[in-house]
């Protein structure tokens, strides 16, 4: 698993590690038992203090998502059943309600969202890559070009 993280970002470095791990978790990239890199060596990587780190991997333990054993590391715990599926319609609805708040912010209607998301969902249904959309896939409001 690939940690990143935004220094720049108002969420604190250590609730980046989290929600990554927890959205790993919900993905089924991380499965039970999985072993997380140690604090040293994923605050070495993303260049943070190791605190850091630890307070992310408290954080994990607290919810229940990982376990630790002394002397071997941390781990992605069992999951009892349904709350892999939980976690992810959790992590998606908050997706959805953050793509909505940015897509009204820009004025953009509703019948505007969805149809930029029924484009959106036709390029990535036949393969195309969305990480860079063109400004020209957002609906033309009238507008001259």
């Amino acid at each position: 698993m690939l940690f990143r993280v935004e220094t720049s970002s108002p969420v604190p470095i250590y609730a980046q590690i989290v929600g990554q791990v927890r959205a790993a978790v919900a993905a089924g990239e991380l499965m039970e038992g999985d072993s997380l890199p140690s604090v040293r060596q994923l605050a070495g990587e993303l260049r943070v203090n190791p605190n850091t780190v630890a307070q992310a991997y408290r954080e994990l333990e607290r919810e229940g998502i990982t376990y630790v054993q002394r002397g071997q590391g941390t781990f992605v715990a069992a999951m009892e059943t349904g709350r892999r599926e939980a976690e992810r319609d959790q992590l998606a609805r908050a997706l959805v309600e953050r793509m909505l708040e940015d897509a009204f912010r820009l004025g953009l209607s509703p019948a505007e969202v969805r149809e930029t998301l029924d484009r959106s969902l036709a390029r990535a249904a036949g393969g195309e890559t969305l990480a860079a959309a063109p400004a020209a896939a957002l609906p033309n409001r009238g507008q001259e070009p």
